[in-house]
């Protein structure tokens, strides 16, 4: 029962990975076939069929794929409606600046890591653990924006969108599992499934 359930546990990251690079795997093929404006409507699409699969996937809104879902289609559809590639290259500074200040503010001003009500389903973390876990990811979401804003002003169009595979979302990647061990940690419980691999 235990080994079916961690199956249908790694299905569901894979789906949910999916769903995340998806719309951007459309979005770095259509640019390079048809430009930035045609990319970017593609990009809206998938990101529109995306997001109510994220619902059915977790029954539930989560919460950072419709933030980052929704600003795709204000700054796309003022991208196409404008013809101004500046509002979509845009987004991942003002999206990830958001998330950084929303994450740092929660911690400096309410003292409530706010990751914890995200992510409590996945990790049981003990206060100090969660505390820390936040602080880090509002760092890193600083500096996301940082390198957007970098690829985007500094080279080219189809330089800025390949970053965007090859550079920021391999970053999340590793960042993330540099994580493990400050999970593993400040994991609160006798369940650690993290223990198991040592």
């Amino acid at each position: 029962m235990t080994e079916k359930t961690d199956d249908q546990g790694g299905l569901r990251k894979l789906y949910a990975t999916a769903l995340e690079l998806g719309p951007l795997v459309l979005f770095f093929i259509a640019n390079g076939r048809w430009g930035i404006f045609v990319g970017t409507a593609v990009f809206v699409v998938a990101t529109s069929v995306a997001l109510p699969c994220y619902r059915w996937l977790e029954k539930r809104w989560p919460v950072m794929p419709l933030v980052g879902g929704f600003f795709v289609l204000v700054f796309g559809g003022l991208t196409i409606w404008l013809q101004d590639e500046t509002f979509i290259k845009l987004k991942p500074t003002i999206v990830n600046c958001l998330f950084g200040t929303i994450l740092g503010g929660g911690l400096l001003l309410f003292r409530r890591p706010l990751l914890k009500p995200i992510f409590g389903t996945a990790f049981r973390l003990t206060d100090e653990g969660w505390r820390k876990l936040t602080m880090r990811w509002a760092l890193f979401f600083f500096v996301l924006a940082a390198v957007n804003e970098v690829m985007w002003r500094g080279f080219s169009t189809d330089t800025w969108i390949a970053s965007k595979m090859f550079l920021s979302f391999p970053l999340t990647l590793v960042f993330a599992f540099l994580q493990v061990p400050l999970i593993k940690r400040y994991w609160d419980g006798a369940d650690n499934p993290f223990a198991k691999e040592g």
